[in-house]
């Protein structure tokens, strides 16, 4: 690794940006891996905020400022560094985190006027100082948009986060400043529509990832639905608008906890209407990753012929609550699937027979690709079981395989378990490495040890007992430490 030229290391240190422990480490090996790495730490410092010293980012910084400008805030009692520089560290910056830079600034002074004017002189350097601003986080009431050097920095601004508090002309500023954003993430804490992040999202012109969380806070008294003033459908109106560039959505809605996943004819009545949100997912057709968590859409009748209309050829990524029924429709023409991630799905119990046994040949036949899945525990019948085995047989890119718990019946855990460890045995890929097992499966003790047995020869297997108390005993506490050191289970 010492001889590695800089050009290699660099690549090496890009793909492993996201390990800041790994990254911090390489500062320490040589100077060639010290200059090699520190560019890539400083595209966006404040992402390892909670892995650096907050007293140090402040300190170099501040170093960067004037001495003229430091003599004027020491004499306001605020603390700046003098230190020198081994690196022009925020020559590498391409980003503007403003909540995390408050945090920094707050080093510096406790006062709420001395932050202010801390503010004033860090934004307008770092305005000027990086060259130009791919990456924006904007929370809080400070006016870095009105900065006059900010339409040069901003105007090729890719990444957006901010939330709906924020003053609605600062987003029409950004909306002629910036029209070339690919991901917005929108932290939703308002009651009622902004109309400047409506207007943001109109002016882009190639928007390839949204994301809307819902974070909202309600008085004591109310429920959530009372005092809603629709933030959503201007929003999702004008989201359409992207649907030939979007292939990222990823929406969190706040919705009254009360449901639960299986539900009546009268589980649909909600105290909301959400249908902006199922009428929009009608448009993309391009998404190649879509995370929902909301309530379960409306059964209405035109939307069910809508949605069997649909054809998700690029969907890749499949996230979140969705009842049984709607995510076969969504992944039944999607053939390059490799997460179906759901982690709880909404289910009628009288369907549920036919909904779990159509969902696994909605599997098998079109999405054979699958690495991840997430699937409905289905009731114990030889019919489920042949087309079980079946999924298995064909999928076999599959890696990590989670039953989730929609069907319970006390008196057959044991004979499921034995079923379900055959099926597993003889037909589960060689790439599956982790199961997950809920409650209304049990593996006797004879059961889990010729499972083992028969697993030997296959990479190590990770399996996740959710009803981890019946596990808990001697027998099966030694039988399980006895194939962790064969290395057949993790």
């Amino acid at each position: 690794m010492f001889k590695l030229n800089k050009d290699t290391l660099f690549l090496i240190f890009e793909e492993l940006q996201d390990d800041p422990q790994f990254l911090f480490s390489c500062l320490m090996v040589n100077k060639i891996w010290c200059e090699t790495v520190i560019p890539i730490l400083w595209r966006n410092p404040w992402c390892y905020f909670i892995s650096y010293k907050k007293n140090s980012l402040y300190s170099i910084i501040t170093s960067y400022l004037s001495n003229d400008i430091k003599e004027y805030l020491r004499k306001k009692g605020i603390l700046v560094s003098d230190r020198s520089l081994a690196f022009d560290y925020l020559s590498f910056c391409i980003s503007i985190d403003m909540e995390i830079i408050d945090i920094i600034i707050s080093v510096g002074s406790s006062s709420e006027y001395n932050k202010f004017l801390l503010q004033e002189e860090i934004y307008s350097f770092l305005i000027n100082k990086c060259p130009e601003i791919k990456y924006l986080s904007i929370f809080g009431t400070y006016d870095i948009v009105y900065l006059p050097e900010a339409k040069v920095r901003l105007e090729s601004l890719c990444e957006l986060t901010c939330d709906t508090l924020i003053d609605p002309r600062y987003f029409y500023r950004l909306a002629n400043i910036c029209q070339q954003i690919q991901r917005i993430n929108i932290i939703n804490k308002n009651l009622k529509a902004n109309q400047g992040t409506i207007k943001l999202i109109e002016f882009q012109k190639n928007l390839k990832y949204f994301k809307w969380l819902d974070e909202f806070e309600v008085e004591d008294g109310f429920c959530y639905w009372e005092v809603l003033e629709d933030p959503y459908t201007g929003i999702f109106n004008v989201l359409k608008k992207h649907a030939n560039t979007l292939n990222h959505l990823e929406i969190s809605l706040q919705f009254d906890n009360h449901y639960d996943n299986h539900y009546s004819d009268n589980y649909n009545i909600h105290k909301y209407d959400y249908s902006f949100l199922q009428y929009t997912l009608l448009e993309f057709d391009n998404l190649k990753t879509l995370e929902i968590c909301s309530p379960p859409f409306l059964d209405t009748y035109d939307f069910i012929v809508k949605m069997e209309m649909m054809a998700y050829h690029d969907l890749e990524i499949l996230r979140g609550f969705v009842d049984i029924c709607q995510v076969s429709c969504l992944i039944k023409n999607s053939p390059f699937l490799k997460e179906l991630w759901i982690n709880d799905f909404y289910w009628d119990y009288d369907s549920l027979d036919d909904t779990t046994l159509h969902f696994i040949r909605i599997i098998c036949e079109n999405c054979y690709l699958v690495e991840h899945l997430s699937i409905p525990m289905f009731p114990l019948s030889e019919n489920h079981f042949i087309e079980f085995e079946k999924l298995l047989k064909k999928c076999q890119n599959l890696r990590s395989l989670y039953f989730i718990d929609t069907y319970y019946d006390k008196e057959v855990e044991l004979e499921y378990g034995d079923y379900l460890s055959n099926a597993l045995i003889k037909d589960a890929s060689k790439n599956l490495r982790k199961i997950s097992i809920p409650y209304g499966i049990k593996f006797s003790l004879k059961t889990l040890e010729t499972f083992f047995e028969k697993w030997k020869g296959r990479p190590a297997i990770s399996i996740i007992f959710e009803d981890y108390y019946f596990y808990r005993n001697d027998s099966y506490m030694r039988l399980i430490d006895k194939y962790k050191i064969e290395k057949v289970i993790k």
